[in-house]
């Protein structure tokens, strides 16, 4: 059945996610940490699923995919089209060309694999913000060295878009990377 979490772990585990080495373990781990941690901020089932998937089509840093984005419709049968969509969105994010709009209604969004440019909708711009707190957080949280290179420039980032972070999601922005 799709939309359940327990069918998206096994798949990810037949496409290997629980052999991938990832900071703090392995990416399934990663992975179920991040889908976690968006459930403690309230997130609804789709936007869980997309977080428990997120890296499947590799992101823009860290490209290691575990599924070509051209074989899109087995995670769709697996996690929905909504949950989907949202995973090739945070997968696609050139984050260079689109990171200094994003807070922005009418901020283009680049598209790293065709190259190409889109404006999401306020939906899909929330979403991906709040994936992407979910996504940094969890590694500057068990990375000490992370955190010190990344976190004041992800604590910049966050701080633009804080409008499309939940309060759950700013508040641990907040205290993992202002501490």
């Amino acid at each position: 059945m799709p939309d359940s979490p327990t069918a998206a772990v096994a798949f990810l585990r037949d496409l290997g996610a629980a052999g991938r080495a990832h900071p703090g373990g392995t990416l399934l781990a990663h992975l179920q940490r991040v889908e976690r941690e968006l459930a403690r901020w309230g997130a609804r089932p789709a936007l869980r699923l997309a977080g428990l998937c997120h890296a499947c089509y590799g992101t823009d840093g860290f490209p290691d995919a575990l599924l070509p984005p051209d074989r899109r419709a087995e995670l769709a049968a697996v996690i929905g089209a909504e949950a989907e969509a949202l995973v090739y969105l945070y997968g696609s994010c050139d984050r260079k060309a689109t990171y200094p709009a994003l807070a922005e209604a009418g901020g283009a969004f680049r598209d790293r694999f065709t190259g190409r440019a889109h404006v999401p909708g306020a939906g899909p711009r929330r979403d991906f913000a709040e994936l992407t707190a979910a996504n940094e957080l969890d590694l500057a949280r068990l990375d000490p060295a992370f955190r010190s290179r990344w976190g004041p420039a992800l604590l910049g980032l966050f701080t633009r878009v804080r409008p499309l972070l939940s309060p759950p999601a700013w508040a641990a922005c907040e205290t993992v990377l202002a501490g």
